[in-house]
Order: structure tokens, then C-alpha cells, then sequence
């Protein structure tokens, strides 16, 4: 009876807890953050054929996605999310799902408004539409199903073909050189000790100052004791003298 309840209690766990989230961690401290981006009016998207249900702003003038309720963006090899376009970045630890599935010449056919060769008559969405909407539409499959994602005569790849498109950009991605950086800095501040991770505060910084403390054994420490005990010694032998 235990091990039913404790499998039934996992089990909503799991079914409970977002994909992205499952999938990785935001870690932010001490790992540089993605500038900001300016918006003069919330963003209007589009909806990328092939994809399940990743969304693109094409204005940006950086790769700004849309997908499982997050906003997602690279930057100088990492990835970064938010719940928000415009603010709270946070780092993202791997490389998000959805990502192998975009097609690298998206903006191409976006301004031609040709998808690998079919005429596409792509929808622009904007932001409050898409955040009352995309659950639903994830859910019945909706850009697929009845709107074939606005591209004409086109039937989408097979299953087997995508995971042959997914290994091969995986494989491209892998090869760029910032992202080859950027996991080997990973790879080294994983290596260091803990406390090193972190920014430290410069000498004389009163914050520093107030938690800094001495170990045990330490030089400095020794030689505070030794005048202690020299301070007794000289208080003593004054008072024993007065005494007399």
C-alpha cells in the first residue's frame, strides 16, 4: 500500500511539472546574462512549419523564440529563458528541445515568404493572442492540423525524417566555435571548487570585512593569541608590584 502511494505520488509529480522545467536548470550565478532587448511595442510572431509549436519574432533582429509558454534566446553559445521578451533572463543549461527542429534559413524563407518551395502565407500573432492561445492550440495541434501551418500544398516530414534532420543540425550546432567556448568555460567552472564560483569581495570592502573570518592555525591568529596572553602577563606583574 506504501509503494502504491509513493508511485502515485511521483507520478503526479511528473505529470505536473513543465518539460522545460524537467529538462533543465536556470543557474544565473556568476554567468553572465544576454543584454536586454528593446521593444517599442509587444512583439508580433510567427508560427515555424515543422516545429511543434515554436514561435518566432522576426523583427528582433536576434533569434527570440517563443515555445512551452517560455521565451528562449541564444547567446554567445548558452541559452538563456524568460517569462517575459523583454526582462528576466535566466540561464538555461542545455540546449532547449524544440531548438533542432528550426530550420537554420527561416529568415530567408520568412522574407521570401516561400517554405522550401511552397508559397507561405504565414500568420503574424500578436503577443496577448499568443499567450491566451498557444496552450490550446499546443494541445490540438491546431497550426498542423487546419491551417498546415499557412504553407500551401505542403505535407509535413515524416517521423523519421525530422529525427534525421534533428541528429544532422545537432551535429552543425555542435561545431560552431562560440558554442564550443562556451562549453568548454562550462566545463572549466564545473572543475573549480565552489567557493571559487562565486565573485568575491575586494579587500577593505566593509561586507568582506564583517564575515571574513581567521582559520584555525592561521599565522595572523597565532600571533593575536601570543600578544594576548604577553598583555596578561605585563597586568599581572603590575598588580602583584602594587600590591608590595
Amino acid at each position: 500500500m506504501k509503494k502504491l502511494l509513493l508511485g502515485t505520488i511521483l507520478w503526479a509529480l511528473v505529470i505536473s511539472v513543465p518539460l522545460p522545467a524537467m529538462a533543465g536548470v536556470d543557474v544565473s550565478i556568476g554567468i553572465s546574462l544576454p543584454p536586454p532587448i528593446v521593444f517599442e511595442a509587444p512583439p508580433n510572431v510567427i508560427v515555424l512549419p515543422d516545429t511543434n509549436d515554436v514561435y518566432v519574432d522576426p523583427n528582433a533582429g536576434v533569434d527570440l523564440f517563443f515555445w512551452n509558454g517560455w521565451w528562449w534566446r541564444p547567446w554567445q553559445g548558452g541559452w538563456y529563458r524568460s517569462r517575459y521578451y523583454n526582462r528576466g533572463w535566466g540561464y538555461y543549461n542545455r540546449v532547449p528541445y524544440f531548438y533542432y527542429d528550426v530550420d537554420p534559413r527561416w529568415r530567408e524563407y520568412y522574407r521570401d515568404r516561400d517554405w522550401q518551395g511552397h508559397p507561405w502565407n504565414y500568420q503574424r500573432i500578436p503577443d496577448r493572442e499568443l499567450q491566451h492561445n498557444w496552450r490550446g492550440w499546443h494541445n490540438n495541434r491546431y497550426w498542423e492540423r487546419q491551417k498546415a501551418w499557412g504553407v500551401q500544398n505542403y505535407h509535413p516530414r515524416t517521423i523519421q525524417q525530422r529525427q534525421g534532420i534533428r541528429y544532422q543540425r545537432q551535429q552543425q550546432y555542435q561545431r560552431q566555435p562560440e558554442v564550443i567556448r562556451h562549453q568548454q568555460f562550462m566545463r572549466d567552472r564545473q572543475r573549480q571548487p565552489q567557493g571559487q564560483r562565486y565573485q568575491r569581495q575586494p579587500q577593505g570592502h566593509p561586507q568582506g570585512q564583517r564575515y571574513q573570518r581567521q582559520p584555525q592555525g592561521h599565522p595572523q591568529g597565532r600571533g593575536q593569541g601570543q600578544q594576548k596572553r604577553q598583555n596578561k602577563s605585563q597586568d599581572k606583574s603590575r598588580g602583584q608590584s602594587q600590591g608590595r
